[in-house]
């Protein structure tokens, strides 16, 4: 079990959950609420670093006060510097995925000073993949009448719980390279509830005017940037797109993955944050 933190910040209170050892390494998701069995992505660092988990404004016991801030990305990373300085952490590197990935990218426009490096995949620096018929959030992609249901029926208060259970593993199943790898994913430990209202802030508020292209080439971060060759979410060739951009980073393509390459090949993955740990040493 992960242990559980209570971080009293300049804008709130943070809950983030701490494992392992070694140089610090933060890692969340825009729309994804944390407990104590930490979480399948950030497991992958734990033999390496400590990592702290962070439930974002509005998830788990994190504070919900948005009178000031709000849920879009540029809070969220404040929100993670406030939690950086209350840790009295000088440093650290930041881990994220799909729009886990979309924030690291934000965060190392916004503040490089407090990166080592970053980890991201799984990503897009625009909205442009809401457009691709290969992303199953594209109206012309065979899954996207499906998808807008599941969303619907997880936002339903009266939803139930085997009901969202079943929603969440049709969205999973979409999202995988092999079937079998969904039994794999739900045999371990994991955490990471969707949180409706951040989801829909960053859809309907953020995303329409989502583009981070402009910005990343003065991005001189050392960047790891991934991705699955068969990612339906957001399609290979924006994570490619964004690394282009940026002049410090390095691309890894996982062959037979779709969105989660730390599941469909994860001894290849471990390889990979191997090599990104190697790096900074």
């Amino acid at each position: 079990m992960w242990e559980q933190l209570l971080i009293e910040t300049n804008r709130g209170s943070f809950e983030v959950f701490k494992s392992g050892s070694g140089e610090p390494i933060c890692v969340t998701h825009l729309y994804s609420e944390y407990d104590q069995r930490g979480n399948l992505f950030a497991n992958q660092f734990t033999d390496h670093y400590t990592v702290y988990l962070v439930n974002l404004r509005g998830c788990g016991k994190s504070t919900d006060d948005t009178s000031i801030y709000t849920y879009s990305m540029s809070d969220s990373v404040e929100d993670i510097e406030a939690i950086r300085h209350s840790m009295a952490i000088d440093k650290w590197i930041f881990a994220g995925h799909s729009t886990g990935g979309m924030l690291a990218l934000k965060y190392a426009i916004m503040h490089p000073e407090s990166l080592m490096h970053i980890v991201a995949g799984g990503l897009c620096a625009s909205s442009d993949y809401m457009n691709h018929p290969d992303s199953i959030y594209c109206q012309e992609n065979p899954n996207n009448k499906r998808i807008k249901e599941i969303f619907t029926m997880l936002r339903h208060p009266n939803t139930t719980l085997e009901e969202r259970k079943s929603g969440n593993k049709e969205w999973t199943l979409m999202s995988l390279y092999l079937e079998e790898s969904y039994e794999k994913m739900i045999s371990r430990p994991n955490s990471g509830r969707t949180v409706s209202k951040r989801l829909d802030y960053f859809s309907y508020v953020e995303l329409p005017t989502y583009d981070l292209r402009p910005q990343l080439a003065k991005v001189l971060t050392k960047a790891y940037i991934y991705c699955g060759k068969f990612d339906a979410q957001c399609p290979h060739q924006y994570s490619a797109e964004a690394a282009s951009l940026m002049p410090n980073a390095t691309f890894y393509t996982f062959e037979k993955s779709n969105h989660f390459p730390f599941v469909d090949e994860e001894d290849r993955f471990k390889e990979f944050i191997g090599s990104t740990y190697a790096a900074l040493s």
